[in-house]
């Protein structure tokens, strides 16, 4: 079975497409056949909108699910002329908190990110370029104004978790790779000691290792499950000395490694 869905919004779409997902996955078996439809602010946006939401329904034979984060009334009621399932999150909710704080709310397009980008913006430029400046190990200057420094064998995830952490809470995250001279020496990489408290280990099962590495050297010594075996079990040992809290990123999303890093180290960030 193929259904199309549509992720409506007359701002990025993000939140509509994130909290659909989350709904979606619940259901296997199932195809989906996904459109994003960013910034529909118009009433001319709003027809094409419904116009292609009914080109679906009869080129599928079956209702599309269109799942939405609109807030504008006349923009809602064209879209709701098409044929198809509709979940609509903000209309939802809206009702039941004007009723409980007894003031009725703005239906302002783009308010839920105003606030965040009047006074955040900066703040995450600012923990992106740091993060950049300190990706695998570049430089030791400026790691007192970290937030959390990731380390972990090469490829299992440290530099796209810490460009997340910089994107979406604000984090300054430096990331350092361990590496066999780090074994050998059966320490943390040098200048690391001061800043234990903002360490924080990514491990990675051996197997999935030898796949990704493999993808970027093909069998060469680096990406052999041999080798792969003898770097993760290196580094976790060397962290269990240092007493490095750390994690597997083997089955985890980035979402997911960074909510459980933020969560454990304590980190008061906002999500924008």
């Amino acid at each position: 079975m193929k259904r199309t869905v549509f992720f409506i919004s007359d701002s990025t779409g993000i939140t509509a497409e994130a909290v659909g997902h989350s709904l979606l996955s619940q259901f296997e078996g199932i195809d989906y056949k996904q459109e994003r439809v960013p910034f529909v602010d118009t009433l001319d946006k709003a027809r094409e909108c419904e116009r292609r939401i009914a080109k679906a329904r009869q080129r599928d034979g079956l209702r599309p699910v269109v799942v939405t984060t609109l807030v504008d009334p006349a923009i809602v009621s064209i879209i709701h002329e098409a044929d198809a399932l509709f979940l609509d999150f903000i209309s939802t909710f809206i009702a039941p908190l004007e009723a409980e704080l007894g003031v009725k709310s703005s239906r302002a397009i783009g308010r839920g990110h105003s606030r965040a980008t009047s006074e955040h913006y900066a703040e995450r430029i600012e923990a992106i370029n740091y993060t950049l400046a300190h990706d695998d190990g570049v430089t030791n200057a400026g790691l007192e104004m970290a937030d959390v420094i990731l380390v972990g064998v090469s490829r299992c995830g440290k530099t796209p978790t810490s460009l997340y952490l910089a994107l979406q809470f604000g984090v300054k995250a430096a990331n350092y790779p361990l590496i066999p001279e780090d074994f050998e020496r059966n320490s943390l990489p040098a200048g690391l000691e001061r800043y234990r408290d903002k360490l924080f280990g990514l491990t990675i099962a051996p197997e999935r290792l030898t796949q990704i590495r493999q993808e970027r050297r093909p069998d060469s010594k680096y990406a052999s499950v041999e080798n792969c075996r003898w770097e993760v079990a290196a580094a976790e040992k060397l962290m269990r000395r240092e007493g490095v809290r750390w994690l597997s990123s083997t089955t985890k999303s980035i979402e997911e490694i960074a909510a459980t890093l933020i969560q454990t180290i304590k980190l008061d960030k906002p999500s924008y």
